[in-house]
């Protein structure tokens, strides 16, 4: 199974997955990790947060024509319900879930 596929069963589900688009290199991205681990807290088990290293994942990074990280994608029922590309709080994003 490729990486697309087993990424392609997770958005997939009814629940919202948030997928960060991010990259070893990039200062930005080191923001992310907290400001998602706060996102967890208020969301529980509402949605699934992961992380994609667009330089280990160049496929699934050129499927969703990421250009800059870090993005943020939200997926519900395998579409994007929600994409925005640098920083983003956790406050904005919990909106966006809580949308769904």
């Amino acid at each position: 199974m490729d990486g697309n596929q087993s990424f392609g069963n997770l958005i997939n589900g009814s629940k919202p997955v948030v997928v960060d688009f991010f990259a070893e290199w990039c200062g930005p991205c080191k923001m992310m990790p907290p400001i998602l681990k706060e996102l967890k807290d208020m969301v529980g088990d509402n949605a699934t947060i992961i992380k994609i290293d667009v330089d280990k994942n160049p496929n699934v990074a050129t499927a969703y024509n990421i250009q800059g990280v870090p993005t943020i994608m939200i997926f519900k029922n395998g579409k994007v319900m929600y994409r925005q590309s640098g920083v983003v709080q956790a406050k904005q994003l919990k909106m966006a879930v809580d949308q769904m």
